[in-house]
């Protein structure tokens, strides 16, 4: 907790009761005007999941789950690191149709969070995800999102300034638009945080894009999963937060991986190998994909497995006892 820092001088306006009332008052305003804004239903999402699922996040692919053993159960459940790849499975598996999407309250677990004033190993965050059709997977429809979001932001803002009179609007009218690249040719001199906080302070709200690709330094500016964020269709809402001086990160987002962006990443070396065993249209028709070199492929053989059997046969079970 040594990262832990206090601002000279500062004294919260409010005391513990009255700032738990403040954080439902913020939460339920916000959540409700962006479920509006992008046409999204909430819904409950999993705290842990089985790591045979395979919906649990690795994020960069070092960070370690925290796991427990539960009574009766042949594995351990882990506790999630987010829930990217639980969102496009309950999309369908929910039955949600195109413009449509979900939100949740995410509650997640991360042992190996460098802890700070924004930062903690405890999460709760609001997550969605909605469903694009193939010609919406473009820039254009990124920025009109991140503008849609800007706005509830911003909407919010206005709103608690109005129930609490000593909170500011600070917040510019436009947010910025600047690409990780963009931002190495203009401060090639800095680290990345470096330069999100120097464009930041000068901009008041940024969407830094393509988050993840190597850039002409041969660095990249932060990590990112490859598995699900197209790193040319990605970026984070970042914006200046006076009182600890900082480039605040408010969201990170970004489009998915299709067959097409998996391709382009494999051609690029962004990826080094990928393993498929599901595809867009089955049996596939992509010829390139499946006869890449980096990609090993098999039948759709997700559920051959032993506990994957059992299950299957359970529910099996369970479908004719409600017959």
């Amino acid at each position: 907790m040594e990262q832990i820092k206090i601002p000279d001088g500062y004294q919260s306006s409010l005391n513990l009761h009255d700032t738990q009332i403040a954080i439902k008052t913020v939460k339920d305003f916000f959540q409700q005007t962006l479920a509006q804004k992008l046409n999204l239903l909430r819904v409950s999402a999993p705290v842990f999941v089985n790591p045979s699922s395979g919906l649990n996040d690795n994020l960069n692919g070092v960070e370690r789950p925290v796991s427990f053993d539960i009574k009766g159960q042949p594995e351990n459940a882990e506790i999630v690191h987010s829930l990217a790849k639980w969102k496009r499975y309950a999309l369908q598996k929910y039955g949600f149709a195109h413009g449509e999407g979900l939100y949740t309250d995410m509650i997640a677990i991360r042992r190996d969070e460098d802890l700070d004033n924004i930062h903690s190993v405890y999460v709760d965050q609001w997550d969605w995800e909605k469903i694009i059709s193939k010609e919406e997977r473009n820039m254009d429809t990124l920025v009109s999102t991140v503008r849609a979001i800007y706005s509830v932001l911003r909407k919010t803002e206005k709103y608690m300034a109005v129930q609490y009179d000593y909170i500011e609007e600070i917040l510019p009218r436009e947010i910025a638009f600047v690409s990780t690249q963009e931002l190495v040719d203009m401060y090639p001199d800095l680290t990345p945080k470096e330069r999100e906080y120097k464009i930041v302070k000068e901009k008041g709200a940024v969407f830094l894009m393509q988050v993840g690709k190597t850039l002409t330094n041969g660095e990249r500016h932060d990590g990112r999963a490859p598995d699900y964020d197209d790193w040319e269709l990605n970026g984070d809402i970042i914006v200046y937060y006076p009182v600890l001086d900082i480039a605040l990160e408010l969201s990170s987002m970004g489009i998915r991986v299709d067959e097409d962006a998996l391709l382009a990443a494999l051609e690029s070396g962004k990826v080094r190998a990928a393993g498929l065993d599901v595809y867009a249209d089955e049996p596939t028709a992509n010829a390139a994909l499946y006869s890449h070199p980096m990609v090993s492929c098999t039948p759709h053989i997700g559920a051959a497995t032993v506990e994957a059997q059992k299950r299957i046969g359970t529910e099996i079970v369970d479908i004719i006892r409600s017959f």
